[in-house]
């Protein structure tokens, strides 16, 4: 099942091609799928002509349309989109009718634009199993009974964590169903501390052994942490050893011995700036203010 945007855009009829000729290659499946508001039934969509090979059914109707498969005892009921949004409920009031010995609502959407839904609505339904399309990350929404199986690989750099697909068995009534993990790589986000006497080499060395440590396959968002010496300015853009870095921020602190300048500085304005904002906490703007007015008078004094 694929509950909606197959494609993240309308498809062409080549993409059509290709991907029919995937399904293809199931022997022994049914596939059955929507479109969603990516990928959504437009007058002209190729959707609406294409010539899906014969275990693969696709449901046109942007209201409700059942696709039963009596070969393995189940129906599987649901609407696709002819639109980019839809504020509508098409499953209210849509009960299972009892057409197979599994009944399966499938149905794209889980926002106010785009079909909400409505967890004790559903659920009042009857359904065997509900499968979700339209949130990208893997949610078990009632354990056995409705879920997201999101994204089969991530989308876009706000995919964090594990991707893959639901594997799930109706018998007698009872569904079991498990999250599959099956992506190629994913979005990991790290915090790397720096210490005040790390330099550069390294920082970019202790980045090098995370990355090697959780997967050089994936991609990942990096923010250096901690305190790092006021001489030293880290070349971010050396720090990609691998290429798989998307996002990299230096939110390090420079470190000073404040109480020492305070008294090496007394009575001048140095002195007076570390004695007015010290007492505030280190995630502070007073704080973030007082090392900043620091460094910068500091490198005025050596120039």
């Amino acid at each position: 099942m694929i509950a909606g945007d197959l494609f993240h855009r309308q498809p062409l009829l080549r993409e059509l091609k290709e991907v029919n000729g995937l399904f293809l290659r199931l022997s022994k499946t049914q596939v059955v799928l929507c479109a969603g508001n990516h990928d959504y039934l437009k007058k002209d969509s190729y959707y609406r002509t294409f010539p899906w090979a014969k275990h693969v059914h696709m449901i046109q109707d942007s209201n409700w349309e059942i696709i039963e498969l009596p070969e393995i005892g189940a129906a599987v009921c649901g609407f696709s989109y002819e639109s980019k949004e839809r504020e509508d409920k098409p499953y209210a009031g849509k009960r299972a009718e009892g057409r197979q010995p599994a009944e399966i609502l499938m149905m794209h959407g889980g926002d106010e634009r785009h079909v909400s839904v409505k967890k004790e609505e559903v659920l009042q339904l009857g359904y065997d199993y509900v499968a979700l399309g339209h949130i990208h990350k893997p949610q078990n929404m009632v354990p056995g009974k409705m879920a997201y199986c999101g994204a089969l690989e991530p989308i876009d750099r706000n995919d964090m964590g594990r991707h893959g697909y639901i594997c799930g068995e109706i018998k007698d009534k009872k569904c079991k169903v498990k999250f599959v993990p099956s992506a190629l790589r994913e979005y990991i986000q790290v915090k790397v501390p720096a210490a005040a006497d790390m330099s550069g080499s390294e920082l970019k060395e202790k980045i090098k052994k995370i990355i090697e440590e959780k997967g050089i396959e994936n991609i990942y968002k990096i923010m250096i942490t901690g305190f790092r010496s006021p001489d030293i300015l880290f070349d971010l853009q050396a720090m990609d050893v691998y290429g798989n870095i998307v996002e990299l921020i230096d939110d390090t602190k420079p470190f000073f011995n404040f109480e020492k300048i305070k008294v090496k500085n007394k009575g001048n304005i140095l002195g007076e700036l570390i004695e007015q904002l010290e007492g505030y906490g280190e995630d502070s703007l007073q704080y973030r203010a007082m090392c900043e007015g620091v460094r910068a008078l500091m490198e005025t004094r050596r120039d």
